[in-house]
């Protein structure tokens, strides 16, 4: 099928065609950078068209959205904003639009995959395509932390890298350390890993910067694709969730709760982290390449954010829970970290890579739920709070908190949706392929 696609597309440098394509010497067909972020955006919404799903549309947008449902991605084609696990299994979810492209295996040839587009550095493709404005992605071009990304004629993105999915999730929780129970965890093996070349922050011809996440391929299917049970965990890799849908373009994924400026719901989707421990935890891909991007610890430059997991929290009485202990000792991954996040994409400083900045509970009588930067800041002032013993680079390089250090593992959350408390419960739009 590819042979033919790409058969078929191929155009010379010496052509009387002027449709302005060129060959990059694989056989693959490359648009040159003259091609704007506009133009790109119309050739990745037609091709959901084709492939049978509903593109995005400025004009007429599918779904609209309330002030309590505070939705940031107005391309997503379903919200399940249901909580209680006991109806619902998998927690809140989210349909996506899923496109078509192809991979660069590492051993040579490529992979028909299957991916969604979250953010973009671009306002003019942000809004064409309905997705999150994210200048600050720009600032990792040049960078080893990238990789490129080239057309096909017939609009189809081709990637340097790939993504694995075959490997069996484990992850086994430490021996209780002092105040550390479980977490760090004993072993890890991520359910996916990346190729060295892969990065989701796909530099574009146009010199736009995306994110760009890959949910399946022929090895498998990402593991915060719950399975109609909710179990995501037992059944990764099933080709045949109807999770997702080849047919309508569209894929259904897993909502992590998390809290910023004391609010909760911070509803957002890991897809892949550069240090295999967080992605064992959080169901993520590893690829290891996004450990190049600039920088570890240093905000408001470079091209991520500070987030502040905690390594010892709790589940307090009133039902929320926090800590990557309660997400390594929780059975079947039931309970996430629900961590503590600065700002929301409305903010331009907003970029969907998360670095990571633990925080430790220096005794575990004094223990409470961490909401927002500003009280984190407070508690390590009085002492309540130290950073992890297992941060690795010095404090004070960020502007958003002087006594936090980093971990040096990166985490690709896109931010999908912070709905307020009157919104709980509702189902927006078609949040399933049924």
């Amino acid at each position: 099928m590819l042979g033919a696609i790409l058969a078929g597309s191929i155009i010379s440098c010496s052509s009387d065609d002027d449709s302005g394509s060129i060959t990059n010497g694989e056989g693959l067909v490359e648009t040159p950078s003259s091609i704007s972020a506009l133009e790109e955006s119309n050739m990745l919404l037609e091709s959901i068209r084709q492939d049978g799903g509903i593109p995005y549309n400025a004009a007429s947008p599918a779904l609209s959205f309330t002030d309590a449902q505070n939705v940031f991605l107005p391309s997503v084609l379903g919200l399940d904003f249901r909580i209680d696990r006991n109806v619902v299994p998998a927690g809140p979810t989210a349909r996506f639009p899923m496109f078509q492209g192809w991979e660069t295996l590492p051993e040579g040839g490529v992979r028909e995959g299957y991916y969604v587009i979250t953010e973009s550095s671009s306002r003019e493709m942000a809004e064409a395509m309905g997705i999150i404005y994210a200048p600050r992605m720009a600032n990792a071009i040049g960078s080893d932390g990238v990789q490129q990304g080239t057309f096909t004629e017939d609009g189809r993105l081709v990637f340097e890298g790939s993504v694995d999915f075959s490997p069996k999730r484990s992850l086994v929780p430490g021996t209780p350390n002092g105040t550390l129970v479980g977490f760090p965890p004993a072993n890890v093996v991520p359910g996916a890993k990346a190729s060295d070349k892969w990065s989701s922050y796909v530099v574009l011809p146009s010199g736009t910067v995306i994110n760009a996440q890959m949910v399946a391929n022929s090895t498998g299917i990402h593991d915060r694709i719950p399975n109609p049970e909710g179990n995501t965990v037992e059944f990764q890799d099933a080709l045949d969730n109807p999770n997702l849908s080849k047919a309508k373009a569209s894929v259904v994924m897993q909502l992590l709760d998390g809290w910023q400026g004391g609010e909760k719901y911070y509803f957002h989707i890991v897809t892949d982290t550069s240090a295999e421990g967080p992605a064992a935890i959080e169901l993520g891909v590893f690829a290891p390449r996004l450990a190049k991007l600039p920088t570890f610890g240093i905000f408001p430059g470079g091209s991520m954010l500070p987030f502040s997991p905690t390594a010892n929290g709790i589940i307090d009485e009133d039902g929320n829970f926090q800590g990557l202990n309660t997400a390594v000792n929780s059975e079947n991954q039931v309970m996430d970290p629900t961590n503590t996040f600065p700002i929301d994409p409305t903010d331009t400083t907003y970029a969907p890579m998360w670095d990571a900045h633990i925080t430790e509970f220096k005794e575990l009588d004094n223990r409470v739920i961490l909401k927002s930067f500003e009280q984190i800041n407070q508690l390590l002032e009085d002492g309540t709070l130290i950073p992890f013993r297992g941060n690795s680079a010095p404090t004070g390089q960020n502007s958003l908190s002087s006594l936090l250090s980093p971990t040096e593992a990166i985490i690709n959350c896109p931010v999908i949706a912070q709905p307020r408390a009157a919104a709980i419960g509702q189902i927006i739009g078609e949040p399933t392929n049924e």
